[in-house]
């Protein structure tokens, strides 16, 4: 019973984070009313947004009452040129929106980690979320030295050959330079059965960015949903990341219901908040 007290009682603080304004737009920083407390930002990843415009996945973000997002090549092009990223850039901070990375991207050649990299300096962005295969990440390594942009890798769970989980990536660059780190999925983690709030700490030394989501089971068959309604325990794993001290992002990744993604995105930021608001 008191479980069921403390859900409906975060159940409704996140609705009301969803809808008033005010609540809504907070920092969460000061959402907890304890400034400093909480380190780490909310955030979209476009991937969300895929079946949208730039303009239109930029104004959907604010709406949502976070400030922070990653493009996906959809919403800015690998090959743009200078000027095509200088545009973009500047729609972002009309915006009020902070551009503070770029991916999920592909790397399976010199050449494409060359385009990323370009790609990310042009953009002034120091930090790529990507998946660089295995016989690039020597190269990898070379231009982050070069460039001092970090890179995190992303793991995709069931099916991915390469890197199912944090633990898949963290074996192969714990000896490596400290700018290549992880960008955990924890929907993708949970949906291979393994503790998504575990791994972060097991590997929270190069843990650079999360990507939130629910999942309806922790099996290959686990879908999407709004978070909150699925199996991972929210309030633990975000309790779990203000006692770690985390300072990145926890970017939403809500890939249901892309020809309408608001709701969902909303509730689930909404949620998000109103844990933190109990903190």
């Amino acid at each position: 019973m008191s479980n069921r007290r403390s859900f409906f009682k975060v159940a409704g603080i996140g609705i009301a984070a969803a809808a008033v304004p005010g609540l809504a737009s907070a920092s969460v920083s000061n959402i907890s009313g304890n400034k400093g407390k909480i380190d780490f930002d909310l955030g979209v990843a476009s991937y969300t947004l895929r079946d949208f415009t730039q303009e239109q996945a930029l104004d959907m973000t604010a709406r949502c009452g976070v400030n922070r997002i990653t493009f996906k090549s959809m919403h800015l092009p690998l090959d743009s040129n200078k000027e095509t990223i200088k545009k973009a850039i500047a729609s972002c901070k009309e915006k009020g929106i902070t551009l503070y990375g770029a991916g999920v991207i592909t790397m399976k050649t010199k050449e494409q980690v060359d385009q990323a990299f370009e790609y990310a300096k042009a953009a002034e962005l120091k930090m790529i979320i990507g998946v660089p295969y295995p016989a690039v990440l020597g190269y990898v390594e070379e231009k982050i030295k070069e460039t001092d942009i970090k890179l995190a890798v992303h793991n995709h769970g069931p099916g991915d050959d390469l890197y199912p989980s944090a633990e898949s990536v963290y074996d192969k660059i714990k000896n490596m330079d400290k700018r290549l780190g992880l960008c955990i999925d924890i929907g993708h983690t949970k949906r291979i059965n393994r503790d998504p709030e575990q791994d972060v700490k097991d590997y929270f030394d190069r843990v650079f960015d999360i990507h939130i989501k629910d999942v309806t089971a922790a099996t290959a068959d686990g879908k999407t949903c709004i978070i909150g309604r699925g199996i991972i325990n929210f309030p633990s794993f975000l309790k779990s990341m203000v006692e770690l001290g985390y300072k990145g992002t926890l970017a939403l990744e809500y890939e249901a219901e892309k020809e309408d993604p608001l709701p969902g995105m909303m509730e689930s930021l909404g949620y998000v908040k109103g844990i933190l608001a109990t903190m």
